[in-house]
């Protein structure tokens, strides 16, 4: 079963690799791709239980975990470090994603 759709979608919300500095343009972008990445590996785990559920839950936790730790920073430097680790976290679960879709072919 092929997922170029769902790949697609995922390939899209890669955009977010230059956004270095925390601001709320930044941030709202950041949110709003992870909210589009959850949806489409919700998509992915309800066709494929056995290939995707791993990535709903394990990936899908440490992007919850680093956007919360984002929510939780209290000074500039934290929320700039957090911000960083949340994008650097987000596009390590969108690659993980595009490459189990890339290997059900």
């Amino acid at each position: 079963m092929g997922y170029a759709k769902e790949r697609g979608k995922l390939e899209k919300l890669l955009r977010i690799v230059g956004l270095n500095t925390y601001d709320e343009k930044s941030l709202a972008a950041l949110v709003d791709t992870h909210e589009k990445y959850s949806h489409t590996v919700r998509i992915l785990k309800n066709k494929e239980p056995e290939i995707f559920s791993a990535l709903y839950t394990n990936e899908l936790q440490e992007v919850k975990d680093s956007r919360k730790a984002l929510k939780e920073a209290d000074t500039d430097e934290a929320r700039q470090t957090n911000f960083i680790a949340y994008k650097e976290t987000l596009l390590r679960a969108l690659e993980n994603a595009i490459k189990a879709t890339n290997e059900t072919l």
